[in-house]
């Protein structure tokens, strides 16, 4: 079949262009710029665009299906030709959905957990030899790019995510899947930008878990008080509670346990990744597999990229990475690391990046995340506040929104790395959350520790 990709750049839009480029269809695209790993990997597969913008031009009579990425404005010229031709256009769930009729599709949903609770069910199906579909948005070690569609599988496991499908469908892409087993993290309120209320983003669950069919199985997370009550009054499927597995440490190693006391050695940590494991447990209630095998291949699992990340973890000093950005992920991610470190010098450093973040009217959200930390600073950049057209963010308006006057307030790297250079040099350890780059600064130095200096 031949295929072209409006918008071929987008994270999971490249992936899906390879997939099929791979299996041997047709594959074309455009874009008005593409980043890396997206341009890398379309020129290493000559599928890449050889010049950026919209060309009608490609879009002719001799294709089969157009895909319609989320970044494409609703008045793309290449869309505008495929309608005028009556071609078929297809958004990314659309096309997923499209791949995966006949497959038993595990779909997972909300405000957070949604990659590595995803991740955990891939990694857990294919350690037991059990092959699967997948579309994650995060590396998963020992598995091969964050999509696979392929012809020969019995399950196909999905991230899905409740933000508008494209500039021509405001629906979340979540309801173009049509699971047969549904799960849902949590409802914690995010993007106010393309969600500007609670009530708003609480309506998007409650529509998709309202159109759940009967026979659709919901896992949800019973200790989220928002979603249960969403649960309970838009429900119609079939429901199935979970709260968080058991993990035990003895000072030095940290242990799951399952329902008979039995003890399986871990790598990851923190109530949030119990709970996330155990939606995935529920699944493999669901699909009839092995509690003993289930637990066997969780204990493997190291955990998706960017989720509690080690940077550097050598005697005394240890460096952590996380996406987490939003107020739920921060508070997370900060208390895991907390109570994985009770006796350490904890530095949190916390990047305001998104334009919710940046928010004044939003950022009291975030009250008290920061506060198991030591020391802690939140960062962010007075001149990409300008180009998103933003006003100022005066650091006492951040101090009082986080409830936290001791915090350090950083707006250039330079100024962060003054700030990790003047904490504790010993017995510490540094947790560096953000989905952006801190203006730039170098994380590569974390790996190399000077002696005397983290910053030298």
């Amino acid at each position: 079949m031949k295929f072209h990709f409006i918008a071929i750049g987008g994270s999971i839009m490249h992936q899906l262009a390879l997939q099929l480029h791979a299996q041997g269809h047709q594959v074309t695209g455009s874009d008005d710029t593409i980043f890396d790993p997206a341009l890398t990997n379309l020129k290493a597969a000559k599928i890449c665009p050889t010049e950026f913008g919209w060309f009608p031009n490609k879009i002719n009579d001799d294709l089969d299906v157009v895909v319609l990425g989320k970044h494409a404005h609703a008045d793309n010229s290449e869309l505008a030709k495929a309608k005028a031709l009556g071609l078929k256009v297809l958004t990314f769930p659309e096309l997923i959905y499209d791949a995966s009729k006949e497959k038993t599709r595990i779909v997972v949903g909300g405000s957070h957990g949604k990659t590595t609770t995803t991740s955990m069910i891939v990694h857990t199906l294919l350690k037991n030899g059990i092959d699967c579909d997948y579309m994650v948005g995060a590396k998963i070690e020992g598995v091969k790019g964050s999509v696979k569609l392929s012809n020969n599988t019995n399950y196909i496991v999905i991230e899905g995510d409740e933000y508008p499908t494209s500039a021509e469908d405001p629906r979340p892409k979540l309801v173009h899947y049509k699971p047969n087993i549904a799960i849902l993290t949590g409802v914690a309120w995010d993007h106010m930008n393309v969600f500007p209320s609670l009530e708003i983003y609480e309506k998007v669950f409650a529509d998709y878990i309202a159109s759940l069919h009967e026979d659709t199985d919901l896992i949800y997370f019973a200790g989220d008080e928002v979603l249960k009550r969403i649960v309970k009054q838009y429900a119609k499927c079939k429901i199935h509670p979970y709260q968080e597995l058991t993990s035990v440490s003895d000072g030095n190693d940290w242990y799951l346990l399952d329902s008979n006391g039995e003890k399986y050695n871990t790598t990851i940590y923190g109530m949030h990744n119990m709970q996330n494991l155990a939606a995935a447990q529920k699944v493999w209630e669901l699909l009839g597999k092995s509690k003993v095998d289930f637990f066997k291949a969780a204990s493997t699992f190291k955990g998706a990229a960017k989720r509690l990340e080690y940077l550097a973890d050598k005697e005394g000093y240890t460096v952590i990475k996380d996406y987490a950005h939003s107020p739920s992920k921060v508070r997370a991610a900060v208390a895991a690391v907390r109570e994985r470190y009770p006796d350490r010098t904890f530095v949190a450093v916390c990047e305001l990046h998104t334009y919710s973040s940046l928010n004044k009217d939003f950022i009291p959200q975030y009250k008290d995340s920061l506060h198991p930390a030591d020391f802690a600073t939140v960062h962010y950049d007075p001149a990409a506040m300008a180009i998103k057209r933003m006003p100022d963010l005066p650091a006492g308006v951040v101090r009082t929104a986080f409830n936290d006057e001791r915090l350090s307030i950083t707006n250039t790297p330079q100024e962060l790395q003054a700030f990790l250079d003047n904490q504790a040099k010993e017995n510490v350890v540094i947790l560096m959350m953000s989905s952006g780059n801190y203006g730039g600064l170098d994380l590569g130095q974390f790996s190399h520790p000077n002696t005397d200096t983290y910053g030298s």
